[in-house]
């Protein structure tokens, strides 16, 4: 098993995400993190978990600049993961300047919507417009296809110098705008005739790819089997020194924000966020605050074991060491230094923590116990059970808890084990 993974499997997937279009989907939805950020702050301003504060807020009529604030960053990320995406491919091809190959992007992603909309109620045809809809959670498979278009269509043009070449007196920012001339009218083209091709069905590009691809891949993410999934590989991952985060993380991410904003978008249309009603139980929240929420492994179980139980020395202060960055989510001294990589002991408490956190978590939203994430993102470091509380109230902080309790009970008798072998390395030590 060990020769077939080592040799075999690892290598394998190693090659497949150090491909230059899964480098520049990972690196450029990076992009997007900052306004998710941003928007979050103000969504959370705008829909307070403490319903004093909401409705003081309400009575003042700050609630619409609020949303007015998360409708421009958070509520457009599909358009920001379009551009960096470009850029980043653009850069793993070794060209420099990236800009107007992500601005090229940008203009694709919108050729390609609909600039009409149908008045709900009057049934009047507005034009002219950029339809919001499609620029957050429910465009971002459509962000994805064009960055990736743009990116190898664009470096493809530059790499065969096929481009407009200004005299050297010429300034370079003058230069690099008319470097990308004929590559953008070519790219322009081509993106204009897929346009006219859905047109002439009655249908977008965003439609179809919504309805054919999106739909059922965040269906599928959104499940149980999509959470036993993650519980299993990203912690399988790091077990074999793979940074099972990123790799899982850059390939569901998208969907999982996408579940997000199909929340947000319920709640803002006055719907009651319910299954019933379409929404999400698994996001990017469910992933971030109960199954990688201390780092990967949910490992803090592991840390409080080590700083006021461990007899051994090493793991003593190991645990002092790592509880301060394993409060903000940061475990690697621990997975590294136990150790939890290439370590059979540890392998099965690693993947037990945050798989079985993810499944109590599910039913508890599935059940009603817990209310479903709004789509209220926070910073990666900020500390269990305050970002529950921030994300999803005080029940979802409550959970968190439960679960973070759960963690170190799940590794108690293995930290007891590697304990035991590490006070008798010492003693040997001493002896010697």
């Amino acid at each position: 098993m060990n020769e077939f993974i080592n040799g075999k499997l690892i290598p394998a997937i190693m090659k497949f995400v150090s491909t230059k279009p899964m480098i520049a989907f990972r690196n450029g939805m990076l992009y997007t993190m900052p306004f998710s950020i941003i928007g979050s702050i103000f969504l959370l301003l705008a829909n307070f978990p403490i319903p004093a504060v909401s409705t003081a807020i309400e009575n003042a009529g700050l609630s619409g600049y609020f949303n007015q604030a998360f409708g421009a960053t958070f509520a457009i990320m599909a358009f920001f993961a379009a551009m960096g995406i470009t850029s980043c491919y653009v850069k793993e091809q070794g060209i420099d300047d990236t800009l107007p190959a992500g601005m090229i992007a940008m203009a694709q992603f919108l050729l390609l919507m609909s600039s009409e909309v149908t008045e709900s109620e009057s049934g009047n045809i507005v034009g002219n417009i950029i339809n919001k809809d499609w620029t957050g959670g429910k465009g971002m498979i459509v962000a994805i296809i064009v960055g990736l278009f743009v990116g190898i269509i664009y470096s493809w043009f530059i790499k065969h110098d096929i481009r407009i070449k200004l005299p050297d007196g010429v300034p370079p920012n003058v230069a690099n705008s008319f470097t990308a001339l004929i590559p953008g009218v070519a790219i322009t083209c081509l993106t204009l005739i897929v346009y006219i091709v859905f047109d002439k069905f009655n249908t977008t590009f965003f439609d179809w790819i919504y309805k054919v691809l999106q739909t059922p891949l965040q269906g599928m993410t959104s499940t149980l089997p999509g959470v036993i999934v993650m519980g299993v590989v990203i912690p399988l991952f790091w077990f074999f020194g793979i940074h099972g985060s990123t790799i899982v993380g850059g390939i569901m991410g998208p969907l999982l924000t996408a579940n997000s904003l199909d929340n947000k978008e319920l709640v803002e249309a006055g719907k009651t966020l319910t299954r019933a009603n379409g929404g999400k139980i698994v996001t990017q929240q469910f992933l971030d605050q109960y199954m990688t929420v201390t780092g990967a492994g949910m490992t803090i179980g592991l840390v409080v074991f080590m700083v006021f139980f461990a007899k051994s020395k090493q793991y003593k202060e190991l645990g002092k060491l790592s509880i301060i960055p394993g409060i903000f989510n940061i475990n690697e001294p621990v997975i590294f230094a136990t150790p939890i990589v290439m370590n059979p002991i540890m392998l099965l408490p690693f993947i037990l923590s945050p798989l079985c956190s993810g499944l109590l978590t599910y039913f508890a939203i599935y059940t009603g116990v817990v209310p479903m994430f709004e789509g209220i993102v926070v910073p990666w470091t900020t500390p269990p059970i305050v970002s529950g509380f921030l994300t999803n109230g005080w029940q979802a902080a409550i959970l968190q808890a439960i679960c973070l309790t759960m963690t170190f009970f799940i590794y108690l008798p293995f930290a007891k084990k590697m304990d035991q072998i590490t006070v008798a390395q010492e003693k040997g030590n001493v002896a010697n």
